[in-house]
């Protein structure tokens, strides 16, 4: 659905920048067809430059891109033909009614039956009742939906989604978060830049993190074994030194650390040899009360990535 090969942007020097700035650099990646694909960076990382060469609203320095088929410089009408977009700040006309805010849309898309994806869209969000009141006096969740609604008129096959949830209150950030869901399972392409990781820990199949240029993509899950591995907490009533060396003479553990009462354990399987590793205990007289496994946030990958980033940027 995306391809991206050596993508690059760079701004030349204006005003009181008296040097380029390169916002995205080198950016090779895919993004398959119907995944949400999450896109996490800090502010001025890239992710709506990105979002907005993908989308063929500004042309890319270098470098080659293919969205939905079309070709990045060659195809950009079909692009933006293809795509559905909420920015971070959608423009929306305040002193007219839902109504006419999508009509007016979906006449720019070519939408044929415009009466009928302004309803279809407008009940799915919530937002029908609605219909008739001024967009200026919805609350920003309001707004938020029918920039969703305005994004999804023309059927698009892939959505760019840009801090869909930012600002919104606890019920409203739920409805657009159990939209998204929807729409996956519909089939469509979702590119959502955030930065609640845990919102994109829920609903993305993978995560790109971006810096300028990409720094990992993956699974949640995978980003999490690459980093910390695979282990286990495992508290006991107390903690003796036979204990310790019991677990660190089985051949499946890699480290013990302990604290307090409490033996983390970095195993290679922990399904697998969980049983083994109660049962060494238990024979060296530990009264084990629970064992559960090692878990890390998405918020800690994307810190320890961050780390590491600037590690190598400093060397």
């Amino acid at each position: 659905m995306i391809r991206t090969s050596n993508l690059t942007k760079r701004f030349p020097a204006y005003g009181k920048r008296d040097t380029e700035t390169l916002a995205v650099d080198d950016l090779t990646l895919e993004v398959r067809r119907g995944e949400v694909f999450g896109f996490l960076g800090p502010n001025g990382a890239g992710k709506t430059t990105t979002v907005r060469l993908l989308c063929a609203l500004i042309a890319p320095t270098a470098g080659s891109a293919w969205i939905a088929g079309h070709a990045l410089g060659e195809d950009d009408e079909a692009i933006r033909a293809s795509v559905g977009i909420l920015t971070e700040t959608p423009g929306l006309y305040g002193k007219l009614d839902a109504v006419t805010n999508l009509s007016f849309f979906a006449k720019l898309y070519g939408v044929e039956d415009i009466d009928g994806q302004v309803q279809k869209y407008l009940t799915m969000l919530g937002l029908w009742e609605r219909r008739n009141q001024l967009v200026g006096s919805f609350s920003k969740g309001m707004r938020q939906k029918l920039a969703i609604a305005r994004a999804l008129l023309h059927e698009p096959p892939l959505l760019f989604l840009d801090e869909p949830t930012s600002g919104l209150d606890p019920e409203a950030a739920r409805i657009v978060r159990d939209f998204i869901q929807e729409l996956r399972g519909e089939g469509r392409t979702i590119f959502l830049c955030t930065h609640n990781l845990d919102e994109a820990d829920r609903l993305c199949d993978r995560i790109g993190v971006i810096k300028q240029r990409l720094v990992r993509v993956d699974t949640p899950a995978r980003l999490r074994q690459q980093l910390y591995g695979q282990g286990v907490q495992v508290r006991l009533r107390a903690v003796a030194p036979e204990h310790v060396a019991a677990v660190q003479a089985l051949p499946f553990v890699q480290d013990v650390q302990r604290a307090e009462d409490t033996l983390a354990v970095k195993l290679d399987d922990p399904a697998e040899h969980n049983p083994a590793l109660v049962r060494a205990l238990v024979e060296a007289g530990a009264d084990v009360q629970y064992v559960e496994q090692t878990s890390h946030s998405l918020e800690s990958v994307y810190f320890d990535l961050m780390a590491e980033t600037r590690a190598e940027e400093g060397a």
